[in-house]
């Protein structure tokens, strides 16, 4: 599936409900099936800076795809990852780089968060898209 392939899919399922509570309950059970990344990689040099919460993420290449896992140790923060890896993992760096993220408007996310909520999105976004230039840089 490509990244807008996915990021549709998600808009469809979180237009489903009704209000905000059920979105973020929603959010909770995505954080709860997210792919947790090998205690061997919860180090400071993965967390993500600019979080509130705590967010380990962790990227790998395997047949020309990153395949991210994360963790976070906050509920909310937890979701809120596991939908971006969603989206960006198993897909190749030039298409993770190139991609937009205005389903996170679309879905309301960035309106319904706390400031410091919504700038741990940003750096969350931005350090999915540092690991991507990285891999892209040694597939050249």
């Amino acid at each position: 599936m490509s990244i807008e392939d996915i990021q549709n899919e998600i808009i469809d399922e979180f237009s489903m409900f009704e209000d905000w509570e059920e979105r973020y309950q929603y959010m909770i059970d995505l954080g709860k099936d997210l792919p947790l990344i090998d205690d061997q990689y919860k180090t400071d040099s993965n967390i993500i800076k600019g979080c509130q919460s705590k967010v380990w993420v962790h990227a790998e290449m395997k047949d020309n795809k990153i395949v991210f896992t994360a963790d976070s140790d906050a509920i909310i923060t937890k979701g809120i990852i596991a939908i971006l890896i969603r989206t960006f993992s198993n897909q190749q760096p030039k298409d993770i780089i190139e991609a937009e993220t205005d389903f996170i408007d679309d879905i309301g996310l960035k309106e319904h968060l706390s400031p410091t909520r919504a700038n741990g999105l940003v750096s969350m976004i931005r350090q999915l898209k540092m690991y991507a230039i990285a891999y892209q840089t040694q597939l050249n």
